[in-house]
C-alpha cells in the first residue's frame, strides 16, 4: 500500500514537472511560433513582468492567483526566476523565491554568479534549498541523477556545464565576494583524482565519457588555480600555488591534447605568486612570503636564526623563475648574502677584491679560528653566505692549482720514454719509482677526502632524493668517485711494486739485472711499453685524466653568479640539450647512409683506391670525418669499370654531404642561436 502511494506521488510530481516544462523546446520552429499557443495570458504577463522588473504586477499575481504556474517558461526555456535574475531585478527575485515548489533555483544561482550579482546571490542562498549547504557542492549532472529539477530547465539540461558547481563558477569568474560567501557556507572545489587513479568512480567516468571526464578535470583545475580561490581558501596560498603549478606542469606532459590549457593554468599560478611579491611593502612581508610557516622551535631562542627560505627553495625546485628573479626577492637575498658584512655591500669593487684576497691568504688561519671558536665574532662572520662562497671558491681554486702542479711534475717516470727504465741503485725495482706518491698527490688526496665529507653532509641534510635531483651533485659524485677509483688503483700498483721490492730485498744480493727473477716479480722491472693493458697504474692514469676534466668543468657551477658569464654558462647547458635532440635525427641519417654505403662496397675489398666503406668500421670513419671535410671524394672510386656502382656511390655520398653538412648542421646552428637569443633576452 505504501509502495503504491509512493509510486502515485512520484507520478504526480513528474506530471507537474512536465507541465512546468511544457513547450520548452528551443528548436527554430518553436522560436518563431505564436507564444499564445504555448502560454496562457496570465503566464505571459508573469514572464513579462519578471523580465522588466514590474514589481507591483508580480506581487499582485503571486498573491491573488494560487493556480499560477511560476515555473512556466518562454520560448527560450527561461522561467520567471531566471528572467528576473538575468535582468538584475532583486525585488522580483525576492518575491519569486517565497513561492513553494520553485524550480531552477540552482540555475538561477549560477546565472547570478556568472553575471556577478552579489546581492541576488545572497538572496538566493537564503532559500531553504541551501539550508544544509549540500546543494552547493553538487554539480548539475549529479543533481539530475537524483531526479530533481533544481538545475534542469529543459530536456537538454542546464545552460551551464554539467560539472560546474556554484563555487567553481564563481572562481572561474573571479568573483571575490561571492567566493567568500560560498566558502563561509562550506562550499569547496573538489580536487580531481590522480590522472592514473583506478578507483571505481574514475573507471566508470572514463568508460562512460572520457572527453567529459577530461573537461571536468580542466574545469576543476581552472577553479583551483583561480587567484580568488587561492587567496580565500588556503591558509598558505604561496605553498598551494607553487605545488599546484608543478602539478599542472606535470599534467601538461601527460595529457598532451590539453597541454596548452594546463600550461596556461600553471603560468597563472606562478603569476599569482609573483603578484603577491609585488604587493609587499617592507622586508618583513617579503621574508614572510619567502619563508612560509616557520615552527615555533625555529623562531625561539635569543640567537637570531637565518631565514629558512622554504618557499624560495620550493620555487627553485619547481623552476618558478619569475619568482626567484623578482626584485623584491633578490633584494632580500642580497641582505642575507652580506649577513654580518652589511657595510661591504656598499663598497667599491676594489675594496671587495681586497677582501677576497685577504680571505684567500688567511684562509687556513680563519678555518682554524672557526674550528676553535665557532660562536665568536670571527666565527659569525665566517658563517655568512658571502664568506662561505669566497672560502669555497678559494679552496676549490687551490685544488685546481694542485692538479696543475701535479700535472707538470707527476712523478719522475714521465721524463722517460715508454721503452726506458731507471733506478736509483741496482737492487731497486723500477715500478717502485713510478708508483710512489708525490707531495702534491698527497695534498690532492686530502682535498678529495674533505670534499667527500662535504658531500656526505649535504646528502644527510637534503636527503637522497633531493640530492640526486641536482645535476651538479651528480657531477661532484662522479668526479669524486673517479678520483677514489684512480687512487685505489694507484695504491694497488704501489702495493704490488712494494711486494716485489720486498722479495728482492730478501732473496737478491746483487744487481737484479744479473739474476733470474720470478715472472710476477720480473714484470715490475719492465718498461712501460711492456706493461699489460689491465695494469692498475695504467687504469689509474686514465681515470685520473677523466677526473681532472670533470674537476675543471666544475668551475661552471659558480659562473651563474656573474651576470656576464652566467648567460654563457646557461646557454651552454641549453646547447647540450639541443645537441641531444639533434642527435636523434643525426644518428638516424648517419646509420642509414653507413649501412647503405657498406652494402654497396663490401664486395670490393682490395678493389678500391682506399679502404673506405669496405667494412662497417671504415664506413663509420669515412662518413664521420666527412662532416668536417676530412674525407676524400675518391672514397667512392673503384679500380674496376663498374660505373653503375661508382655512380651510385657518388650520388649517395653527395646526398649524404648535402643532408648532413648543409641541412642538419645548419639546423643545429640555428637551434643553438635561437636558444642563446632566448636566454639573452630573459637575462
Amino acid at each position: 500500500m505504501a509502495s503504491s502511494l509512493q509510486t502515485s506521488r512520484r507520478r504526480t510530481m513528474m506530471g507537474s514537472r512536465e507541465k512546468g516544462r511544457r513547450q520548452a523546446n528551443r528548436g527554430p520552429t518553436y522560436m518563431f511560433s505564436d507564444r499564445a499557443a504555448s502560454l496562457t495570458a496570465e503566464e505571459e504577463r508573469l514572464l513579462d513582468a519578471a523580465e522588466y522588473g514590474n514589481i507591483p504586477v508580480v506581487r499582485k499575481m503571486l498573491d491573488e492567483s494560487r493556480s499560477l504556474n511560476v515555473n512556466c517558461v518562454d520560448y527560450m526555456g527561461q522561467n520567471a526566476l531566471q528572467l528576473a535574475v538575468g535582468n538584475e531585478h532583486l525585488e522580483v527575485t525576492e518575491l519569486l523565491l517565497k513561492r513553494d515548489n520553485l524550480s531552477r533555483v540552482g540555475d538561477a544561482l549560477l546565472l547570478a554568479i556568472s553575471k556577478g550579482y552579489m546581492r541576488i546571490v545572497e538572496e538566493i542562498l537564503i532559500h531553504p534549498a541551501f539550508a544544509d549547504g549540500r546543494r552547493l557542492t553538487v554539480s548539475p549532472r549529479e543533481q539530475a541523477a537524483q531526479d530533481d529539477d533544481f538545475y534542469a530547465y529543459d530536456e537538454d539540461g542546464t545552460r551551464f556545464s554539467h560539472d560546474v558547481t556554484p563555487i567553481l563558477l564563481a572562481a572561474h569568474c573571479q568573483e571575490y565576494e561571492i567566493v567568500h560567501i560560498l566558502l563561509r557556507k562550506g562550499a569547496r572545489i573538489e580536487r580531481p583524482h590522480n590522472y592514473f587513479c583506478k578507483c571505481p568512480e574514475c573507471l566508470e567516468k572514463q568508460r562512460h565519457d572520457a572527453f567529459s571526464l577530461s573537461r571536468s578535470r580542466i574545469n576543476a583545475y581552472r577553479g583551483l588555480a583561480s587567484p580568488t580561490y587561492l587567496s580565500l581558501s588556503s591558509e598558505d596560498p604561496i605553498l598551494t600555488a607553487l605545488e599546484l603549478s608543478n602539478e599542472l606542469a606535470l599534467l601538461a606532459n601527460i595529457e598532451k591534447e590539453f597541454k596548452n590549457d594546463y600550461r596556461k593554468l600553471s603560468v597563472q599560478c606562478k603569476d599569482f605568486v609573483v603578484g603577491l611579491l609585488d604587493l609587499c611593502r617592507d622586508s618583513e612581508e617579503v621574508e614572510a612570503i619567502l619563508n612560509g610557516h616557520v615552527s615555533d622551535g625555529a623562531s625561539s631562542g635569543n640567537a637570531k636564526l637565518r631565514p629558512v627560505l622554504s618557499r624560495l627553495k620550493l620555487a627553485i625546485k619547481y623552476e618558478v623563475k619569475k619568482f626567484v628573479a623578482h626584485p623584491n626577492c633578490q633584494q632580500q637575498l642580497l641582505s642575507i648574502w652580506y649577513e654580518s658584512l652589511s657595510g661591504l655591500r656598499q663598497q667599491s669593487m676594489g675594496i671587495k677584491c681586497l677582501v677576497v684576497m685577504g680571505v684567500s691568504i688567511s684562509l687556513p688561519f680563519l678555518a682554524l679560528a672557526y674550528w676553535v671558536a665557532p660562536c665568536s665574532k670571527i666565527g659569525q662572520v665566517l658563517k655568512s653566505p658571502f664568506m662561505k662562497f669566497v672560502a669555497h671558491a678559494v679552496s676549490f681554486t687551490t685544488f685546481l692549482g694542485l692538479l696543475v702542479i701535479n700535472a707538470s711534475d707527476r712523478f719522475e717516470g714521465v721524463s722517460l720514454l715508454p721503452n726506458e727504465t731507471r733506478t736509483d741503485h741496482g737492487r731497486q725495482i723500477f715500478r717502485v719509482i713510478t708508483t710512489r706518491f708525490s707531495w702534491t698527490e698527497v695534498l690532492i688526496l686530502a682535498w678529495i677526502l674533505g670534499m667527500i665529507w662535504a658531500e656526505c653532509k649535504e646528502l644527510w641534510v637534503e636527503g637522497p632524493k633531493e640530492y640526486l635531483l641536482q645535476l651538479w651533485n651528480l657531477l661532484d659524485f662522479g668526479m669524486l668517485a673517479i678520483f677514489v677509483a684512480s687512487y685505489t688503483a694507484r695504491f694497488m700498483a704501489f702495493h704490488k711494486a712494494m711486494e716485489a721490492q720486498h722479495y728482492v730485498d730478501l732473496n737478491v744480493l746483487g744487481d737484479i739485472s744479473n739474476v733470474s727473477l720470478p715472472p710476477e716479480v720480473h714484470y715490475f722491472t719492465k718498461a712501460r711499453s711492456l706493461w699489460l693493458p689491465s695494469d692498475p697504474q695504467i687504469i689509474s692514469e686514465g681515470l685520473y685524466a677523466i677526473a681532472i676534466v670533470l674537476s675543471f668543468s666544475r668551475i661552471a657551477y659558480i659562473l651563474p653568479a656573474n651576470e656576464s658569464f652566467g648567460p654563457l654558462q646557461i646557454s651552454l647547458g641549453r646547447t647540450v640539450k639541443d645537441i641531444f635532440k639533434f642527435m636523434v635525427i643525426f644518428i638516424m641519417v648517419f646509420v642509414a647512409f653507413m649501412i647503405g654505403m657498406f652494402n654497396l662496397y663490401s664486395y670490393y675489398r682490395g678493389a678500391k683506391l682506399n679502404a673506405a666503406f669496405v667494412t662497417v668500421e671504415e664506413s663509420f670513419k669515412t662518413l664521420f670525418w666527412s662532416i668536417f671535410g676530412l674525407s676524400e671524394v675518391t672514397s667512392v672510386v673503384l679500380k674496376y669499370n663498374h660505373k653503375f656502382i661508382e655512380n651510385t656511390g657518388y650520388v649517395l655520398y653527395g646526398v649524404y654531404n648535402v643532408t648532413m653538412v648543409v641541412v642538419l648542421l645548419n639546423m643545429l646552428i640555428a637551434m643553438i642561436n635561437s636558444s642563446y637569443q632566448e636566454i639573452e633576452v630573459n637575462t
